[in-house]
This record gives C-alpha cells, sequence and structure tokens, in this order.
C-alpha cells in the first residue's frame, strides 16, 4: 500500500499543477474545490494529527494505518511545506504581518531595515534546510536507499518551490537570478522524476547507470541552488540599502546611520558566507569612507567594529587592501584626539586581518609600510587602556603583530614593552582574565628570542610572573577559559625555557622553585588540564634549567624527565595516572 500511494503522489500533485497554475490569488483554491475534492491530495498537518486522504475520480482508494504511519515516518522532518504541496507551493492564507516563515517586504526606513534584516535571516535558514535535504540525498544514494532517496527529493523539490516563489512575490528579481531559478526548478522536478523511475525495478544494472545519473543532477542542483542564493543574499543586501545609504546619502542624521552600521555588524553575525557577500558589496569601501570624514568620528567605533567582522573572511581583507584600509587604521590608532573607543576597535581590526589563521599574507606587504606607527601606538593604547577589553584588544594585535616579522620584537624592546606589559600583568583592571594573559605572554615569549629581553625581564622581576602564569587555572567549567590558561602555561614555560639560555635568569628561577612547579606540572595531568602541548613545554623548561644545574633535580627525576629522549619523557609523563593515595 505504501508503494501504491508513492507511486500515486506525484501524479496528482502534477494534475493539480495542471489545474491551478492559471490561478493569480489564494481565493481561487475555494472556486476549485470541487476539482480538489476529486482529483488531489489534501494534507492536513496539525500539532497532534495528520490524516492522509486520497482520492481518484474512479476510485477511492482505502489506506492501511500501518502503511499512513510509515509514510508519516518518511515526512516526520517536513514542517511547513507540506500545506503547500497540493498547490505547488501556493502559499494558503498567508497572514500580512507574518514574519517567521515567510519573506516579505514592508515600506519606510526603520521598518524596512529590520524586514529586510528578517528577510536575510530567513532566506539563510531556508538555505540550511534546502542545503540539509540535498545532503541526505547524496548520503542515501550511495547507501542505494531508493524509497528514501525519492522521498527526500520530493521534499527538497518542495522546499526549493515554496523558496522561490515566496521569495518572487516580495521583490522584483534580477533577470541573471531569474534564469537561476527556472534551471534550478527544472533540474529539481528531473530529480524527482527520476528517482521516482528508480522505485519500480531491481534491476542491479539500471540503478547503478541511475545513480550516477541521479548524483550528477544531484550536483548540479547543489551547485545552482548555491549560485541562487549567493544572488538573492547579495540582492538583499542591495535591497536594504545597508551598504550605500551610508555614504551617499551624507543628508540622513546621524542617527540614521548607525542604525544602518549596526543592522549590518548584526548580519555579519550569520556567518562566514554572508561576511563575503557583504565584502564583495562594498561594505568595507562605505565603512572606510565613514572613518575618513571628521564629521562622522562618533560612529568610527561602530564602523570598525563592523569592519573586524567583515575582515574574518579572506574577501574582507582584500577589500580593506584595495581602499588602503591600514593607513587609515594606522591614522586613527596615532590620532591622539580620538576617543579609546575607535581606537580600540581600530586595534581590533589589526588584530584580525593579522591573525594567522589566514592563509592569504599579501595584504600584509602593505601593512609592514605602516608596523611602526601601527606597533608604537598599540603598545601606548596597552598602558593607557582603561579597562581590560582594550587591553585585550590592543594586546592581541601585538601578539600577531609579534608572529610574522621579528622587526615588531625590536621595536617593541624599544618601546619599553615588557615593562608596560608586565606592569599590566599586575593590574587587575586591565589584565583581567586568562584570554589577556595569553596575549601578554604570547608576546613575552616572542621577544625572549632577542637577547635583550632577558635583563629587561629580569629588572621587572619577570621571572616571579612567569612562574605565577605557570599556575594559572580557571575560574570556570567554561572550555574555552579552560583552552586559555592551558595556551597561558604552555607560553610560560615557553618564555622560561627562551630566557634560560641566560644564566641569571636561569639561577633566578632555581631559587624561586621553578623545578618543582615544572615537575609537577609534567607529572600530573590535571595541573596542566591533560595538556600535551603544556607537557612538552615543561620538559623542554626543566632540561634547560637542569643543563645549567644539574644539582638542581633529583636523581629520581633526573633518570625519567632529563636522561631519556624528549619523546620518551613524553610517552611516560602522558601515560601516568595520578594516585589518589
Amino acid at each position: 500500500m505504501l508503494d501504491f500511494v508513492a507511486a500515486k503522489i506525484p501524479q496528482a500533485v502534477q494534475t493539480l499543477s495542471k489545474h491551478q497554475y492559471g490561478h493569480k490569488n489564494h481565493h481561487c483554491a475555494q472556486k476549485s474545490q470541487d476539482i480538489l475534492a476529486h482529483r488531489a491530495v489534501t494534507i492536513m498537518l496539525s500539532l497532534n494529527t495528520l490524516y492522509v486522504l486520497f482520492f481518484r475520480s474512479t476510485r477511492t482508494q482505502s489506506l492501511q494505518v500501518d502503511s499512513v504511519q510509515r509514510w508519516m515516518d518518511d515526512l516526520r522532518h517536513m514542517t511547513e511545506v507540506e500545506c503547500m504541496c497540493v498547490l505547488q507551493a501556493k502559499p494558503i492564507g498567508v497572514e500580512e504581518d507574518s514574519q517567521h516563515g515567510e519573506l516579505v517586504l514592508t515600506s519606510g526606513v526603520g521598518a524596512g531595515d529590520h524586514v529586510a534584516r528578517n528577510n536575510l535571516q530567513t532566506l539563510l535558514r531556508r538555505a540550511l534546510v534546502v542545503s540539509t535535504e540535498l545532503g541526505k540525498m547524496f548520503q542515501r544514494l550511495e547507501k542505494g536507499r531508493w524509497q528514501r532517496v525519492h522521498s527526500t527529493a520530493v521534499r527538497a523539490n518542495c522546499h526549493v518551490r515554496s523558496l522561490v516563489h515566496e521569495y518572487g512575490a516580495a521583490r522584483s528579481i534580477p533577470p541573471e537570478m531569474q534564469k537561476y531559478e527556472k534551471s534550478l526548478l527544472e533540474k529539481c522536478m528531473e530529480l524527482t522524476n527520476i528517482t521516482e523511475r528508480c522505485l519500480h525495478t531491481d534491476d542491479e544494472f539500471f540503478l547503478k547507470s541511475m545513480r550516477e545519473a541521479i548524483h550528477e543532477i544531484l550536483t548540479d542542483v547543489s551547485d545552482s541552488f548555491s549560485n541562487m542564493i549567493d544572488m538573492a543574499l547579495a540582492n538583499e543586501i542591495q535591497v536594504c540599502n545597508f551598504v550605500h545609504r551610508p555614504y551617499k546619502q551624507y543628508f540622513v542624521i546621524t542617527s540614521t546611520i548607525g542604525t544602518s552600521i549596526n543592522n549590518l555588524l548584526s548580519l555579519t553575525q550569520d556567518g562566514p558566507q554572508l561576511c563575503s557577500i557583504i565584502a564583495k558589496e562594498g561594505a568595507v569601501v562605505a565603512l572606510f569612507k565613514i572613518c575618513r570624514q571628521d564629521r562622522f568620528r562618533e560612529l568610527y567605533a561602530h564602523a570598525l567594529r563592523t569592519v573586524a567582522s567583515i575582515c574574518s573572511v579572506e574577501e574582507g581583507i582584500n577589500q580593506l587592501d584595495k581602499v588602503d584600509g591600514i593607513l587609515c587604521l594606522a591614522d586613527i590608532l596615532t590620532d591622539e584626539s580620538s576617543v579609546e573607543a575607535a581606537r580600540a576597535e581600530a586595534a581590533a581590526v589589526v588584530a584580525q586581518i593579522t591573525s594567522p589563521h589566514h592563509t592569504s599574507t599579501q595584504h600584509l606587504a602593505s601593512f609592514l609600510e605602516s608596523m611602526h606607527d601601527i606597533v608604537t601606538a598599540l603598545i601606548k593604547l596597552c598602558e593607557s587602556a582603561s579597562c581590560g577589553e582594550v587591553f585585550l584588544l590592543a594586546s592581541a594585535a601585538l601578539a600577531n603583530i609579534t608572529f610574522f616579522d621579528s622587526m615588531a620584537c625590536e621595536i617593541l624592546l624599544q618601546l619599553n614593552a615588557v615593562h608596560i606589559l608586565l606592569q599590566a600583568c599586575r593590574d587587575q583592571q586591565r589584565v583581567d582574565t586568562p584570554y589577556s594573559k595569553d596575549q601578554v605572554v604570547t608576546i613575552l615569549a616572542n621577544l625572549s628570542v632577542l637577547e635583550p629581553c632577558a635583563s629587561e625581564v629580569m629588572q621587572e622581576q619577570g621571572v616571579e610572573r612567569l612562574l605565577l602564569l605557570l599556575g594559572e587555572k580557571p575560574s570556570s567549567p567554561s572550555p574555552s577559559e579552560g583552552a586559555a590558561c592551558e595556551r597561558v602555561q604552555q607560553k610560560a614555560a615557553v618564555t622560561l625555557a627562551r630566557l634560560s639560555r641566560d644564566p641569571d635568569v636561569a639561577q633566578t628561577a632555581i631559587q624561586l622553585k621553578a623545578v618543582p612547579r615544572l615537575i609537577q606540572l609534567c607529572r600530573s595531568p590535571t595541573e596542566r588540564n591533560n595538556s600535551d602541548s603544556v607537557l612538552v613545554a615543561c620538559l623542554a623548561a626543566l632540561r634547560r634549567l637542569a643543563a645549567g644545574c644539574p644539582s638542581s633535580i633529583s636523581a629520581a627525576d633526573h633518570q625519567q624527565l632529563i636522561k631519556p629522549r624528549l619523546v620518551d619523557s613524553f610517552l611516560l609523563c602522558s601515560n601516568m595516572e595520578e594516585s589518589f593515595v
């Protein structure tokens, strides 16, 4: 019975589409009630009940409960679009103020921005649903689960038609996008038809050939859908005018421009795909035009925060490089009249574009030209920071800069950075979290490769601070905070090992009982939060201290932690189980 229902439903849907295609509005559904009663599938969904009635003009076929139940299992993930299957995704009874599942259009500047933002987020959610269904099809196709493949194809087809219809009903669609829509709908229907053919045969040779054909069509559908969504998102950004309003309409009051920037910032939180599209649509260009005009000084912080979010993707960084954004950042950072918030957000952009996670480094060529000014401004910001957030942004930018150019480390030593950073560690108002300490110890670790750094650390009692950082522990069960504490311990051990090349530093560390603490971190997994990276760093620091003063380590510890190869000591300590006796 289940196979009979599955085979007949597409015919009924096609028949209904012929009768309903010419209707222009939702009231035509009432006029066509007689046709629907004899030649359609009516699917009524509620929160508690699902009844399936299937009628033909010549006969009525009754369905058994178990067959219906099995069909319900196939449809259990469907939500709204089932109601529209009968009318080929023509929505029935849509309320005018409905914004949760429909794409709508509202006039007015404030309301329009709000609705446009909701439309973008709704579009992303609906696109995710379709992408999920297509992903399921790929998996089920590989397993040869033809019934599931077909039901998923029907479901994906319905979702796509619903999305295309609602999006087109709310706004004008560019001709190029209309071509994508038409091609996509045709491919979805082809996918539904070809998967249906696979339900009625057991011929392995035929199914194998069909699998290859379906895979090819499914790949085309996925690519077409992805391109269509990208174009729709770009069109939506243009419709809501977030990008172009700030610098084209100079007469618009500052508060309205600020609202547009905040709306744009909220969009950047919806994922890298949208950030890339926003960057391509000129958002970075527009925001830097704001940051180059004195009359918008109070908007600098908001604009730069948005730039930092957009620059989380490569396209954003490329756009920043094209408009000489680094020069603008340097101007804001070095301008003493700029408010702290603007300089802090400029530091955030610097931290973003210099992140080691980015694969592209071509933008760093222009950065090197302004590096001295930027580094100088950032260390001054660390020194004068009024709160922990400002210090974190400035120190994060410095930490990233020290990774890719040794000249930055030399500049920092000349600017007395060791003194400034270690003094900040004693100020709870500036360095108040493991995240800030992570940035400080990262800078110190990179500075410690330079010989003059050891004497400056000694002058500032930096060895004591490093030992305190070796004992860093999270104050909450937050995984991110725990990971930050691990990084602090690891980099503190690395810094200590590098500085201990200087005999005075090594002797001071031994006098301050650095050896027992390092041994404890090596032997106790809980002390290092079971981190292997901390273990390796502590073993390296311990061996450096033992090389300068062998008597500081007991014979047993020397036998296990110093004498073997580093990898052997690592394996020994990583397999240790803590004793609770």
